[in-house]
């Protein structure tokens, strides 16, 4: 663990690199479970920039970080001793802090110090600036050191009238090339967009018509069925309106990655080696359960980080394992250990996708494109290579379950020895106590949640743990040799990027805020370590696909104007999804639809993973310039005035909307360095963490309020959609874990809209459009409400043979035909400029009636009972493991799991299905059948029936299991049921009350 605590000599730093390259300056340590910190160095000179000792070793251990400079933004930090700071990502200290927060053992020197820290600095010495230790240009350091406006995504910028970059800097320093643009606009065809939007105003003003027509002529003989239906197609006629506004301006992108490679990469006069100028970027993947997330899955998707191309000493990867398990820790070091030849093996055949599972699996010619006369062998043997390396894996939770059982046995046998010489050679009669721990290989306690829980190492009650286990690269490449682990890597670059396991301390008593509060944590430890401006969020079953994807998003981050971009969003694509897609979980609808047209406003929402932040601004800073916007709609722009400092006081008191800029965050914690943060779980107390600072608290969907909270302060984001899938996942395809996901973001959606996240309460820097886009995700699920009631309204027509309008005249057809035409015609060009298939738009329309039926249902009724009884919300993971029948990789999609989310659909099914036979005998028996009446309430039962066909086809299972009996009896009761209704209900006395018939 990381902590400032009192120093203690290391001669680490006497050291040196060669080539130019930083000392990889790391002493390991070990806080054994008494809490003494136990040096695992041989002597005081230990030698760690070569290979670790043991093969293994490095997964036994935790690092101790060295103190740093204080890490908070705009804040003056200053070395205590020389002022110096030695170009490492490590310092030569290490320090412990103990579980309660307090000090114990170790600590930190002044002299100490880190290159990389956020404190933003003024320097008269140019060199300094612009040079690293290497003497090539360091651009990580001129974005987070200077005032400079070179590039885009400074820490900090100079007012705009300044054309200086600092002392004695000028732009000159940085023109060695012309500026190519990185990235260009694709706009969506005037032959598409006009008449789209054309025809969205004639449906507008139909629409209004249409419902200014229903409400002057209502059904005198079922003003019930008439008020009902009216107040349900206002509401689906707002949320209409509420969903459609948004999508009047879809743009496409484009980048260049070669335009990004000459800029960047390659020679010039300040850069004579073509270093890369890139900056870095900091991979945050994310695993709370090692059963539901299973660690095989995590693994290949770290594996596929670690090779990405991308400059190496650039590239840092983190993940966070909020669960504690040993499980989970053992496979990243294993993966760690495969990823020293799957990596160099990737970037010497040049391989797509680098997650080896997704690789393998592959249905493609492996050979096409390759041309190097080894690519088989190689191929063949690291295919062996994985094969064992997924036993392995696969192994580890027996491995670890015996050499814990062995501890347990050799510590058993310690106790009961020293009972019997304590009690004169007898064992005492009530036996022998001794603590049933979880064992690390170098048989230590493990300090994360035990197999066997127990106080202080249990799930939501375990000690932080920090570990490095890639060692930083060096920054010069280093190249492979014959027969290098036994293949041929000659030329290539085996270094592997930095990477780091973090699980932050949990105690009882505190609200952890689940995945947001892991995140923040992950960006203070990663401060420390390697502080890149730009962190990418993955989730752990989402790999990276295409191995430039982040190039890809840093075309938009160092392209010009992209200084006001605080995040790219990347469109989630999925794996393992039924060919049929009958839940609809690609969902291109939202992702190549909504998300397309969001970024023509101020940039799509924020959607929890594939998505490339901005350091600076998740860290609740505004950006350089802003705009307002004013009006009725918004159609007046201003520039954004600054907004003071503010007092603690006013900061705590007023609302979020008075001060959309939130003044710069100084609530970061009192710590001189982010990573104490972890060992302590009470951290975040009185700080901004979560409220202005990171991901931000109180909603299970964190995701979208964080977006939105920068959208508020005047950033914009941008929708990066690629040629080759940047991310792919796995999504849920049983009904039952689908509904849950849609549950969880439904309730969130619910939390958003009671809380001063809605985007009622918005800023004036936030777009009209923009604006209407954030109140439907807050709205939405309300539309539940409505739609419920809607689905029974076929049914109860048919039940009492009657109907929402007193007769099917001309005036009430012909508004239904202009309406569903328009709709009809506005799908078709939405689905022509977004490139959604037509299949794909049903079963979107198909699991939007599913489920607000269902979920949306019960997260209004969830998101009521916590703001009006304040009671808690809780969600179990959605399980990410592969289906376990070999033969069929579908089977989970006809696995029927009963929740109670079943019983409304289930509901509107079965008396949709009732009301049809009662409708039909009713009319067979009336003395005057009143037809129009019938097929217009079977018409609606059919619509409601059809967007159901999904679910019903998921209660049956798998195809030719459903029992003949069912549809059996299923006929007998709808029969029987009718036939009591009619003898209730003669028609003969629903006629002489009821009149009407086709006009």
């Amino acid at each position: 663990m990381a902590s400032p605590t009192s120093p203690k000599k290391s001669s680490l730093s006497k050291q040196n690199s060669t080539a130019g390259r930083p000392p990889q300056a790391v002493k390991f340590a070990r806080r054994t479970s008494s809490g003494r910190v136990v040096s695992l160095s041989r002597d005081d000179d230990l030698d760690v920039s070569g290979d670790f000792s043991g093969q293994n070793d490095y997964i036994n251990y935790t690092v101790m970080m060295p103190p740093t400079p204080d890490n908070q933004p705009n804040s003056d930090a200053k070395a205590d001793g020389s002022g110096q700071y030695q170009a490492t990502r490590f310092g030569t200290e290490s320090g412990q802090v103990s579980r309660r927060g307090g000090q114990e053992d170790g600590g930190g020197n002044s002299g100490s110090k880190m290159e990389r820290r956020m404190s933003v600095m003024k320097s008269n010495n140019k060199s300094m600036l612009l040079r690293s230790q290497t003497g090539d240009f360091d651009h990580n350091r001129w974005l987070f050191e200077t005032k400079g406006k070179y590039g885009i995504g400074n820490a900090f910028w100079t007012p705009a009238e300044e054309d200086s970059y600092g002392p004695d800097v000028s732009m000159s320093d940085f023109m060695d090339k012309p500026w190519k643009p990185l990235t260009r606009k694709v706009k969506i065809s005037p032959g598409v967009l006009s008449p789209y939007r054309l025809l969205i105003v004639i449906r507008l003003v139909v629409l209004a018509f249409f419902l200014a027509w229903r409400i002057r002529n209502p059904n005198q003989d079922a003003m019930w069925l008439w008020g009902i239906s009216i107040v349900c197609e206002v509401w689906f006629a707002f949320s209409w309106v509420l969903d459609i506004l948004p999508k009047l301006n879809p743009i496409n992108r484009a980048t260049d990655l070669a335009a990004l490679r000459d800029k960047f990469e390659s020679p010039s006069p300040s850069n004579p080696t073509g270093r890369s100028d890139l900056p870095g970027v900091d991979v945050f993947v994310s695993t709370a359960d090692a059963e539901k997330e299973p660690p095989l899955v995590t693994a290949n998707t770290m594996l596929s980080i670690m090779a990405a191309q991308y400059p190496v000493e650039k590239l840092s990867a983190y993940i966070s394992d909020d669960g504690g398990a040993i499980l989970t820790f053992e496979a990243m070091a294993e993966a760690v250990r495969f990823a020293e030849v799957w990596v160099p093996f990737c970037r010497k055949h040049n391989i797509e996708p680098r997650n080896p599972d997704s690789y393998f699996n592959t249905k493609t010619d492996p050979t096409k494109n390759k041309k190097r006369p080894d690519f088989v062998k190689d191929r063949r043997w690291i295919k062996r290579e994985y094969d064992e390396f997924k036993v392995r894996i696969n192994g580890l939770p027996e491995t670890i379950r015996r050499r814990t059982d062995a501890y347990n046995s050799r510590e058993e046998s310690k106790e009961k020895r020293a009972a019997k010489e304590k009690n004169g050679g007898v064992l005492p009669p009530e036996g022998v106590n001794y603590t049933k721990a979880t064992w690390m290989a170098d048989g230590t306690h493990w300090p994360g949640t035990w197999l066997t829980p127990s106080a202080d190492h249990a799930k939501g009650d375990h000690a932080g743990i920090l570990q490095v286990m890639s060692k930083v690269p060096e920054n010069d490449p280093v190249m492979g040799h014959p027969d290098e682990k036994r293949l041929d890597f000659t030329g290539i670059d085996i270094r592997l990027p930095m990477f780091a396991y973090v699980s932050r301390e949990k105690r009882p008593g505190y609200d952890h805020n689940k995945k947001a509060g892991a995140m923040n944590a992950m960006v203070r430890a990663s401060a420390i370590l390697s502080n890149g401006p730009f962190i990418l969020n993955l989730d752990c079953d989402h790999y990276l696909y295409n191995s430039q994807a982040i190039r890809e998003g840093m075309c938009f981050m160092m392209d010009r104007g992209g200084d006001r971009v605080c995040y790219i969003q990347f469109p989630q694509r999925f794996e393992g999804v039924d060919p049929s897609d009958r839940y609809a979980n690609h969902n291109t609808v939202f992702f190549d639809g909504n998300m397309r047209a969001l970024d023509g406003l101020q940039g799509p929402v924020y959607v929890g993973t594939g998505c490339m932040f901005r350091r600076y601004a998740l860290y609740g800073f505004n950006p350089p310039r802003a705009n307002e916007y004013i009006g009725v709609v918004g159609q007046k722009k201003i520039p954004a005035a600054p907004v003071p400092p503010r007092s603690e006081e006013e900061a705590d008191t007023e609302p979020l909307n008075s001060h959309p800029d939130l003044d710069l965050p100084r609530k970061f914690g009192n710590s001189t360095m982010f990573t104490d943060s972890i060992a302590v779980a009470e951290y975040e107390d009185k700080t901004e963490w979560g409220l202005r600072v990171g991901w931000i608290y109180g909603s299970v969907t964190e995701d979208v309020v964080t977006g939105y909270r920068m959208h508020n302060r005047g950033w914009r984001s941008i929708y990066c959609v690629t040629k080759r899938d940047a991310f792919r996942g796995t999504a849920p395809i049983n009904l039952t874990d689908r509904l849950h996901q849609v549950l969880r973001w439904a309730t969130g959606s619910v939390e958003i809209f009671f809380s001063r996240n809605n985007a009622f309460l918005a800023t004036r820097r936030l777009k009209f459009l923009q604006r209407i886009a954030y109140m439907n995700v807050g709205i939405y699920p309300f539309t539940s409400v409505f739609l419920a009631v809607y689905c029974f309204l076929p049914a109860l027509c048919l039940f009492t043979g009657k109907f929402i309008v007193g007769n099917l005249n001309t005036t009430f057809l012909v508004y239904l035909l202009v309406n569903s035409l328009t709709l009809i015609l506005i799908s078709l060009l939405e689905v022509k400029w977004s490139g959604v298939g037509l299949e794909d738009w049903w079963r979107n329309e198909q699991f939007w009636v599913i489920g607000g039926t269902s979920a949306h249902l019960v997260a209004v009724i969830q998101g009521l009972l916590k703001v009006v009884a304040g009671i808690e919300i809780s969600f179990t993971l959605t399980s990410k493991s592969a289906s376990e029948d070999e033969e069929d990789i579908y089977a989970d999609l006809y696995v029927v799991k009963w929740t109670s989310l079943f019983i409304l659909p289930l509901t509107i099914i079965v008396v949709n299905i009732v009301a049809i036979v009662i409708g039909f005998s009713r009319t067979i028996y009336s003395v005057i059948p009143q037809w129009g009446k019938l097929i217009g309430g079977v018409f609606f039962s059919f619509w409601v029936l059809a967007h159901m066909y999904p679910f019903m086809k998921g209660l049956m299972g798998r195809r030719g299991r459903v029992p003949t009996i069912i549809y059996v009896w299923a006929g007998l009761v709808s029969i029987t049921v009718s036939l009591l209704w009619i003898s209730l209900t003669p028609p003969d006395q629903l006629n002489s009350t009821s009149s009407g018939g086709i006009a």
